[in-house]
């Protein structure tokens, strides 16, 4: 649909305005010194149809939008035995919420909030002998880009920072739901989070999920159909924090944000879209992206419902 150019064009007109009113995650240094004028939206449709505009190839810090290809990995690994330490429940809480995992002794309730990420992080460790290694040929692969990287700066900036993980992460040792050391699983977890990604890596990268769990370029299997069902599920109803209801009430797709202003969306059997506009609201999705994937669904007029 060679339209979707004209629409992302027309709603990067629209968002613009927007872009002042988001706050950027001042909490990680190095990504408070990010531009909040930026603005990146890209579209890859099954097809192999590309379309983009703003600063669509420019990477950023894709965050919590790691957490999909973690899952990904190890759905594909150990299967229905992650739900043994991991619920499957939207939180209703702040990703990082101490209070709830105390409230439930010490299991989180679904693998996006940071510390049910926490436990993916450590079932990485345990079923890879160099998870780090294998998670960045696994995203590589995904968005057949070799050239994907990890920030340095952005993962030594969030070990500085990240005390709240850590206490999640001591949190959830205390409970017996952690096995390697706690310093082991930040170092990883804060690696994946600094994943430096551009829209069109992301589009591109999510393929498989709009494909039943096949690259549509490649015609390899990247996940199994049933799991790529159940991630795009676990997108719906945790995949926007806090903010799930409101992603599906106004744009209507499975999506998963990160705190560097990254929003990835799936329209299964159709495309990937993703938007990244620094400023984020008061529950940490991109403020303008929001916005611009709901004008998406709206122009359009397709979303799962």
């Amino acid at each position: 649909m060679t339209a979707y150019q004209d629409i992302i064009e027309k709603i990067a007109l629209e968002v613009k305005p927007l872009l002042q009113e988001g706050k950027v995650a001042t909490y990680i240094p190095a990504l408070s010194r990010i531009s909040p004028e930026k603005f990146g939206m890209s579209v890859a449709t099954v097809k192999g149809e590309l379309f983009t505009i703003g600063d669509a190839d420019e990477k950023f810090s894709i965050q919590s939008i790691s957490k999909v290809f973690t899952l990904a990995m190890i759905m594909d690994r150990i299967g229905d035995a992650l739900w043994e330490r991991v619920g499957r429940e939207a939180s209703g809480n702040p990703f990082n919420s101490l209070i709830q995992l105390e409230y439930e002794n010490g299991k989180p309730r679904n693998p996006f909030i940071n510390a049910g990420a926490l436990i993916v992080t450590d079932l990485m460790i345990l079923e890879n002998k160099d998870p780090l290694q294998d998670l960045l040929g696994f995203v590589r692969k995904c968005a057949n880009n070799p050239e994907i990287g990890f920030d340095a700066e952005v993962a030594l900036s969030e070990k500085m920072t990240g005390h709240r993980n850590a206490a999640l992460a001591s949190f959830l040792k205390s409970y017996g739901n952690l096995v390697n050391e706690v310093e082991r699983v930040l170092d990883i977890y804060f690696h994946q989070c600094s994943l430096s990604m551009s829209c069109v890596d992301l589009s591109r990268a999510f393929l498989f999920l709009a494909n039943g769990g096949t690259d549509p370029r490649s015609g390899k299997m990247i996940c199994g159909p049933r799991q790529a069902k159940r991630i795009n599920a676990l997108m719906q109803t945790c995949g926007l924090y806090d903010e799930c209801g409101e992603f599906a009430y106004r744009v209507g797709l499975p999506g998963k944000s990160g705190v560097g202003g990254g929003i990835v969306a799936v329209m299964p059997g159709e495309l990937v879209l993703t938007v990244w506009s620094p400023g984020l609201n008061p529950s940490g999705n991109s403020l303008a992206g929001m916005k611009a994937l709901e004008l998406f669904t709206t122009y359009t007029a397709r979303s799962i419902f």
